[in-house]
């Protein structure tokens, strides 16, 4: 299709880090093949929707932002490449709704994809009904797509820079702070630089991170930096531990079943996770482990942290009890090699393999977003801060970021005002 096309250095996201999951030039996609790290670097060519909607739902790509943009550009490559569309920018809307819609199936749970399909819908209207050619409709598409990832980047450093700042501000010692964080959010699950590891980049950057921890993320009974292509298996493991090593990050890889231990003593000071649902009181849909997480944190007085762009947000949905979790293949519990090998679980026995749990607003002690942190009022942390002196500490330091840095208090005990704070936050644009 004779669409327009630009110089390649002109839409490419400036990225420091060689570990670049989304290539991407006008017409030409490759995603980085992640069920094959960390042993293999295999790039895959993504020529259409359909090819977009096979990587996404065979976790070839992951992480809820990077879920998004591989979607939105799977179908700007296949419009420009197209033969000629023959009819009328109405068609070419229709045609491109269909395409949105068939994408936004391939992982239901994560936000930022629906939100994409709807922000892309609403140029796709706007073109249709300004200009009278589809040509005009399909270039309004890719560059809006093209826009999506350049975006990305900048909201991940931003978050990274507020989160940052709030852990430093929220800690008595801010110069030897360790960080457990879960599953993977770097630049594997983004544009580029991530989002809670993101905050650990900026950490260690600013030069107070004293360590990072990572959790394997196991939904399977393998052991880590497995050898072979595994379809959802032990993310933390191989991709997490892959970043933070490439980065020279100081870090450290532990069994999902040792946080609580690694808690206990007293050498985590903060938990940090990345979202694939947010909802509008603060319930927050996360790679499966993080409630349990978020509990132990809870007992030992850890502040847990959830880092996530505000496109993660959902303000449709008023609790967690709407977020739809997807559930995997039974397989991968019941068979090793990420369900394609061997079958090592008794035959007969049922299972239950959820891809993400919700971990309750009141467990989680702020948000942070590329705009500001959403944290506790004095009034909901004053239910948490008898824990521990740690709550206390907490408590006295949130009570002053809340002024300080324009933070948005919870509605109450439980639920954070988020509805308000998206308000606030595009009145300042």
């Amino acid at each position: 299709m004779a669409l327009e096309s630009v110089k390649s250095e002109e839409i490419q996201v400036e990225n420091n880090s060689s570990l670049q999951a989304i290539c991407y030039k006008r017409g030409s996609l490759r995603l980085l093949d992640q069920t094959k790290l960390p042993h293999e670097s295999t790039y895959l060519d993504v020529r259409n929707a359909t090819d977009g909607w096979n990587t996404i739902r065979d976790m070839v790509v992951h992480g809820a932002p990077a879920i998004a943009i591989s979607a939105a550009l799977s179908l700007a490559v296949e419009v420009f490449n197209m033969e000629p569309f023959v009819g009328t920018s109405e068609n070419a809307a229709s045609f491109l709704f269909n395409k949105l819609d068939y994408l936004v199936s391939s992982r239901p749970t994560a936000v930022n994809l629906s939100d994409a399909a709807v922000k892309l819908k609403d140029v796709i209207t706007k073109s249709a009904a300004s200009s009278g050619d589809s040509k005009s409709v399909f270039q309004a598409y890719i560059e809006s797509a093209e826009t999506m990832l350049e975006d990305d980047v900048a909201s991940n450093k931003a978050i990274g820079s507020y989160g940052a700042s709030f852990i430093k501000n929220t800690l008595k010692d801010s110069k030897n702070i360790s960080i457990l964080t879960h599953c993977n959010t770097g630049s594997l699950a983004t544009a580029g630089y991530g989002t809670a590891l993101g905050v650990i980049r900026a950490l260690h950057t600013d030069g107070v991170l004293e360590k990072a921890f990572c959790t394997e993320t196991r939904p399977f009974n393998q052991a880590s930096t497995p050898t072979f292509p595994c379809v959802f298996v032990i993310i933390g493991s191989r991709l997490t531990a892959f970043e933070l090593v490439h980065d020279k990050i100081p870090a450290t890889l532990i069994a999902d079943s040792a946080a609580a231990a690694l808690m206990k003593t007293g050498r985590v000071n903060a938990v940090i996770v990345g979202a694939d649902r947010v909802a509008a009181n603060g319930d927050t849909a996360n790679k499966i482990g993080t409630y349990s997480l978020a509990l132990c944190a809870l007992h030992h007085g850890i502040p847990f942290f959830v880092a996530a762009p505000v496109t993660s947000i959902d303000l449709a949905l008023s609790s967690g009890k709407e977020i739809v979790i997807e559930e995997r293949s039974p397989k991968e519990l019941l068979n090793s090699r990420g369900g394609l090998g061997e079958q090592v679980a008794a035959s007969g026995i049922s299972v239950w393999n959820p891809a993400f749990d919700v971990t309750p607003a009141n467990v989680i002690t702020a948000i942070v977003t590329e705009k500001v942190s959403l944290s506790l009022s004095e009034n909901a942390f004053a239910i948490h801060k008898s824990r521990t002196d740690m709550r206390k500490i907490l408590f006295d330091d949130f009570f002053h970021l809340i002024h300080d840095q324009g933070v948005i208090t919870k509605t109450g005990s439980d639920a954070f005002d988020i509805n308000n704070f998206i308000q606030k936050a595009n009145g300042c644009k």
